[in-house]
């Protein structure tokens, strides 16, 4: 199979009446509340696995757009598409990078005009850079990930924290590590205190 990164599609800036509420084009609503902490998953296509320097390159990616790493190094493109020039798009929450799916915890930020950042921007706009990216790394084309992606805004009764360490466990149900610790590709923001000794951010080789 054959991966051809897609450019991201642009985008006009939020109405007041899609401040709220917006959908996406194609088949599954989407819900965005201003200020709101979002649970996020999207898959590989066909749920292929990438090498592990793909998956280091998401992880990376993805701390980098919450402002957590600099774009130090990866380019003039990267660092214009990605961070705005008041800073990050996205407060992050938590990350896990795995196998063949990605789930994020995250809240969307403001703009300088008080608008949120719509959150179908930021994911194409990831998806895109990192497909990108990893077609060129592996000297592969074609779609990397899914076109859908599954957001779910959090309730008023759901926990933030109990939200994050469903996503540190996530590993440890897959049998891919004993514990979420030792899993390479997690990051978990230190703000939230779910791991005794506290969380850091990873070290890649």
């Amino acid at each position: 199979m054959h991966w051809r990164a897609r450019a991201p599609a642009l985008h006009k800036m939020p109405t007041p009446a899609s401040l709220v509420k917006y959908k996406y084009r194609r088949r599954l609503p989407h819900l965005q509340k201003a200020d709101a902490d979002l649970f996020i998953t999207f898959c590989t296509g066909a749920r292929q696995v990438p090498p592990e320097k793909a998956r280091d390159l998401v992880l990376q990616h993805c701390l980098r757009e919450g402002g957590i790493s600099s774009f130090a190094g990866e380019g003039a493109r990267a660092t214009k598409s990605h961070m705005t020039q008041a800073g990050p798009r996205i407060h992050l929450h938590a990350i896990v990078v795995m196998p063949d799916h990605v789930h994020l915890l995250l809240r969307p930020l403001r703009d300088a005009n008080s608008w949120p950042f719509p959150l179908v921007e930021i994911l194409q706009c990831f998806k895109g850079t990192t497909a990108h990216r990893i077609n060129k790394m592996l000297g592969t084309s074609g779609p990397v990930w899914e076109e859908e992606s599954f957001d779910h805004v959090l309730r008023s009764d759901e926990s933030l924290k109990q939200k994050c360490e469903y996503i540190r466990q996530n590993p440890v149900r897959a049998k891919l590590v004993r514990r979420p610790e030792e899993y390479r590709w997690l990051w978990t923001n230190p703000e939230l205190e779910i791991v005794e000794g506290g969380t850091r951010t990873p070290t890649l080789n």
